[in-house]
């Protein structure tokens, strides 16, 4: 009988895309994968140390584990396990840490965990690496949007992320192979594929031919048979005219860019080390949407960073009451050992971030109503994703402008681009009807 593998993934769309690969090796092995809730015979754990929670929330899923099956090999990979490693092994019942390198080897470091009488620690100098290393998924067991890794590493610094030291420094895929999954994906009939990494603006870091992201962006949206090409998080300063332009005239290519900003107020942007003004960003986003100005521009924001005060906040919700993205990712800063931030004085209460936290998120919720109820009356396209309720055979998707839309269909239609006309809101989300 097939032994069983089961996985848990915390944090970002890297890491979630790195667990599907490592899952993917399993079964090409000749091993089950099963939920993270069974009895397995191997678990898992792709760990995320953005924040405290984060931090946390790793441990008490390792504690799970091995609660679960005691006698089970227990696997941590990962940003927690790579910046914390003798935290991990100090968990009862560990037996292999790997840290964000080697998982292209898990397999094989899983069989010599079993054989080994001590813990299996491979956690190297992250500093050191200067290769991408490839970690392609052999095979989906989903069918509907497939995740690209095309970046590694980043190299900004800011003063409060953990990230660089995490994950080292700029590592780029060959183009090549990105191109050869991205056919594999096609050829397998996924609706949508999401290009990610750490810092993909950087794309072409490490290359020895010269190259850039819109230069990606632009063979892979072209590939015959691609339906849709989503791009994940790219910062303001990567945002080129020719990457904008791409957006705007390929349309295979959603009309979504997610750009962080992380505060609306210049003193903490500084603080912050992000090399960007309010007015230079407000500035790239009405550049892209004088070109493309049904796009969906999302983002994210840090609130409670250390010397934070009423005014700077106000400064920034402002910032993001103006700019109205179509959706605003809200974090309460977390201090992080090891970061410049986390030493900073005026450190701000958790009561402040609080407050703050959740007026931004009741800002969100009315910029997105805002944002969808712009497309009522329109035809869109959706890809169909999931039932969300079978008895009346409704299901829910996603628009190129990241729109979630419930829509009716008695059909199997999961993974496929369906055509539907929005006919009014409900929450933040669309109803629509099917279009014959």
């Amino acid at each position: 009988m097939a032994k069983k593998a089961a996985f848990f993934t915390l944090g970002c769309k890297t890491n979630q895309y790195e667990t599907e690969a490592m899952a993917s090796a399993f079964r090409s092995r000749g091993y089950e994968t099963v939920d993270f809730d069974e009895i397995a015979d191997i678990y898992i754990i792709n760990t995320c140390t953005v924040t405290h929670q984060g931090d946390r929330k790793s441990r008490q899923v390792i504690r799970r584990a091995v609660r679960k099956n005691p006698d089970a090999v227990i696997g941590v990979t990962g940003c927690y396990a790579q910046t914390s490693p003798g935290e991990v092994l100090d968990i009862p019942g560990v037996d292999l840490v790997i840290g964000t390198r080697d998982k292209s080897r898990i397999v094989e470091l899983v069989e010599e965990a079993e054989k080994s009488p001590e813990p299996v620690n491979t956690v190297s100098d992250v500093m050191t690496y200067r290769e991408f290393e490839d970690l392609p998924i052999l095979d989906y067991e989903n069918r509907t949007r497939a995740f690209v890794k095309i970046q590694e590493g980043c190299s900004n610094f800011c003063t409060y992320c953990i990230i660089p030291y995490a994950r080292g420094p700029l590592r780029s895929r060959a183009p090549e192979n990105v191109l050869a999954e991205v056919r594999k994906l096609i050829s397998q009939g996924f609706g949508e594929i999401v290009l990610t990494g750490i810092h993909i603006g950087a794309y072409g870091a490490g290359l020895a031919e010269q190259t850039d992201l819109a230069d990606l962006v632009v063979q892979i949206a072209l590939t015959p048979g691609i339906k849709r090409l989503r791009l994940g998080s790219v910062e303001p300063l990567d945002i080129t005219p020719r990457l904008i332009d791409a957006v705007a005239q390929i349309k295979t290519v959603c009309r979504h860019l997610h750009i962080p900003l992380q505060s609306g107020d210049d003193d903490i942007l500084k603080m912050m080390n992000r090399k960007y003004t309010t007015f230079e960003f407000s500035r790239l986003v009405g550049a892209i949407r004088g070109q493309i100005p049904e796009i969906a521009v999302t983002t994210d924001v840090i609130t409670g960073f250390p010397g934070e005060t009423d005014e700077h906040f106000e400064n920034t919700y402002e910032f993001i009451k103006d700019v109205g993205f179509s959706r605003t990712h809200v974090f309460k800063y977390s201090p992080r050992k090891g970061t410049p931030a986390a030493g900073f004085p005026g450190q701000v209460t958790a009561e402040a971030k609080d407050l703050r936290s959740r007026r931004l998120i009741a800002l969100d919720r009315e910029n997105q109503k805002k944002f969808a109820a712009r497309f009522i009356g329109s035809n869109l396209e959706v890809l169909a994703e999931e039932m969300a309720d079978r008895d009346n055979d409704l299901w829910e998707g996603l628009t190129d402008t990241y729109i979630r839309v419930m829509f009716k269909s008695s059909d199997d239609i999961r993974g496929k681009l369906v055509d539907v006309r929005a006919v009014k809101l409900k929450g933040a989300n669309l109803l629509a009807r099917m279009r014959i």
